[in-house]
């Protein structure tokens, strides 16, 4: 924490712990749990301006920040499956409202919805594996429906920005047809030689040993995990009608499509460090350098090896 915000530490502190306990539901949260989140609204939006804000001023800032909004969110984002479902809930009708306001037609609308809910819950991950969502931008400042609006006012002008480019998984476009286009192929080739996650690594054995790691995460995944995955990747089914097959809401679609997605992930660099002998170096070095060669980053990589596995399990006549 910078010397600027260790001067303030007591008063907010203070704020903070009077902030929780104003709260009609905390959801399990203390003051601690909330802490870095108004500790770092407090120095970007108030500190950084007046370094020398009095003490009645940070209390103020403080005291306007929506508290059940706030636990709402950090409690989302610590996993909270009643938050989640709280959440969609109460605010699934001010993001559909707002995402038929800025669309052109209804159907247009009901995938932007489905996209912002899958950006709060978070289908990316950075590097690290660690999940990236939406929800990390909510301060607590404003009210938490107006955030919500903005934020489907940012995503459609981004998706207008970027148009057909690949930037998540949820665009409306053939993942199959993407994955060959990341990886510099046509459809014909890719169809009619059944290629294998092996041909995205120049080394033979670290093919073979990413390819085996792979078929062993997608093998010790439960069976309605791996049909999620099929219908997902090589159906290209969106996650509502994904939802509308199992039974439940688009947003608890997002959350088991990321779970999974983490699980794979997981699975195959566990599997590479356990069978294949593999240093943590070896593994961070051999994906994020193939994934920089087919210009695509690590979480598009993993994406593209589902797609080539699931062709190459079923033209081999395997099980999915």
């Amino acid at each position: 924490m910078s010397p600027i915000a260790e001067k303030h530490k007591s008063t907010v502190t203070e704020a903070i712990e009077h902030l929780i306990s104003r709260a009609e539901n905390a959801r399990g949260l203390t003051g601690a749990d909330i802490a870095s989140r108004v500790e770092a609204a407090v120095e970007k939006y108030l500190l950084r301006d007046t370094p020398n804000a009095a003490h009645t001023d940070i209390e103020e800032f403080v005291h306007d920040i929506r508290a059940d909004d706030l636990c709402l969110i950090v409690a989302c984002e610590r996993g909270d499956e009643k938050a989640w479902e709280d959440l969609v809930a109460n605010f699934d009708s001010t993001v559909r409202s707002a995402a038929r306001k800025i669309s052109s037609n209804s159907e247009d609308a009901e995938d932007l919805a489905s996209s912002i809910w899958a950006e709060l819950y978070g289908l990316r991950v950075d590097a690290d594996g660690n999940k990236k969502s939406k929800l990390a931008y909510y301060s607590g400042r404003g009210s938490l429906a107006g955030w919500l609006r903005a934020v489907v006012s940012q995503l459609a002008v981004d998706e207008f920005r970027k148009q057909s480019k690949f930037v998540q998984i949820e665009e409306d476009r053939e993942f199959e047809n993407l994955a060959n286009e990341a990886a510099g192929s046509d459809h014909d080739h890719f169809a009619t030689h059944g290629e294998n996650p092996e041909v995205l690594f120049s080394d033979g054995q670290t093919a073979a040993d990413v390819s085996e790691a792979l078929s062993a995460a997608i093998a010790g995944l439960e069976a309605e995990d791996r049909l999620i995955l099929k219908m997902y990747y090589f159906d290209s089914l969106k996650l509502k009608d994904i939802a509308a097959t199992f039974g439940y809401h688009e947003a608890t679609a997002s959350r088991k499509l990321t779970r999974v997605q983490a699980d794979i992930r997981k699975g195959v660099e566990r599997e590479l460090r356990s069978k294949h002998g593999w240093t943590d170096g070896e593994v961070k070095r051999h994906l994020s350098e193939t994934a920089a060669n087919l210009g695509l980053n690590l979480e598009t990589m993993f994406a593209v090896l589902l797609v080539l596995a699931f062709v190459q399990d079923i033209w081999t006549g395997g099980v999915l």
